[in-house]
């Protein structure tokens, strides 16, 4: 028998240490939250995704009666990004929540599984790591790629 582990590197930093395009990037999904659609969960989530022409593409998630007809703030940036900017590649994507209270969660919260495995189909597509900045109330976790969020991935990586 072989023992092996998975190590997920990230950074944690102040939002004073983010740079100028990373905050922009992070308050671009944090305003997205304010155009979630959640009354079941109550929980808003909104993602903010920068493309390699510049263009910044936010979504929100967006809840359905009929589970689980409804999307992700993450799928909903990425496809509609995709939908838009054919030939844009994603660069980075910048992902927060907010609780039923409004208040932002004091834990950054990472995407759902479904997510991680959209986002690494663009990250595929982009030929490069895209960077994920998951935005809590007073920290910003920094992860390399989308990779660094799904060992075992279906990907060629």
């Amino acid at each position: 028998m072989k023992h092996k582990e998975i190590t997920i590197p990230y950074e944690i930093l102040d939002y004073a240490e983010l740079s100028p395009e990373d905050a922009a990037l992070v308050e671009t999904a944090r305003d997205a939250t304010n155009r979630s659609y959640a009354p079941y969960s109550n929980f808003s989530v909104g993602a903010a995704i920068l493309l390699d022409n510049g263009v910044t593409v936010p979504g929100s998630n967006q809840e359905n009666v009929a589970f689980p007809s409804g999307t992700c703030a993450e799928r909903s940036a990425c496809f509609y990004a995709h939908a838009r900017y054919p030939e844009a590649k994603f660069r980075k994507i910048a992902i927060a929540a907010r609780t039923a209270d409004g208040e932002f969660t004091a834990v950054p919260t990472a995407p759902c599984g479904s997510c991680r495995q959209a986002l690494l189909e663009y990250e595929m597509l982009a030929g490069a790591p895209v960077e994920i900045l998951l935005a809590g109330r007073d920290s910003v976790y920094r992860l390399p790629s989308v990779t660094s969020t799904l060992p075992f991935a279906f990907t060629e990586f």
